[in-house]
């Protein structure tokens, strides 16, 4: 099987790639997160990324569109549901055809491994985007290893991001900070 995985950041992958490798499955990374601001937080993530897969010899793509006034324009009317409405369709729908136009016969993504995201969102998305391009979704509840992945992440000395990766959510970081 040929799978591409969508890749939102390094320490998220290191659980979703040891996983995946352990059942003899080795996945292609794909870097397309327009939805990641400001430029130098996209940059921080994407570039960790390219240094983590040369280290640990992955391949990985990197689709290069920082997307902030797409990103703006898309989620303005409904901040509320930005994630479900935009962020993981427009990377879900980016992956699958960039698979079905190079020859992979499947896609996940590593926003599976997050307790912070819309797990069911992502996986109902994921099985409609890929069968709408005539890929399978791997679906895995990569969530059983977050800790895991995030301490092996930490000891790798990757970087770690604060935040889910658009602005809306470090501003929900912040206002939850201050409530404490």
């Amino acid at each position: 099987m040929k799978l591409l995985m969508h890749t939102c950041c390094a320490p998220c992958s290191v659980y979703c790639i040891d996983k995946l490798r352990g059942e003899d499955i080795e996945p292609t990374l794909f870097w397309f997160n327009p939805n990641i601001h400001p430029y130098q937080e996209y940059r921080a993530r994407r570039d960790c990324l390219k240094e983590y897969a040369a280290s640990i010899n992955i391949k990985a793509i990197f689709e290069e569109n920082y997307g902030l006034k797409d990103f703006c324009k898309n989620v303005v009317e409904n901040l509320d549901t930005r994630c479900q409405d935009y962020c993981y369709p427009v990377r879900l729908e980016e992956t699958a055809k960039f698979a079905k136009e190079n020859g992979f016969d499947a896609i996940t993504t590593t926003l599976l491994v997050s307790p912070y995201q819309k797990h069911d969102i992502i996986h109902n998305l994921g099985e409609r985007i890929a069968k709408e391009y005539g890929l399978k979704f791997i679906y895995r509840d990569f969530r059983e290893g977050f800790r895991e992945g995030q301490a092996k992440a930490r000891e790798l000395g990757l970087y770690m991001q604060k935040y889910c990766g658009c602005i809306f959510s470090e501003e929900d970081r912040y206002l939850r900070h201050n409530k404490k």
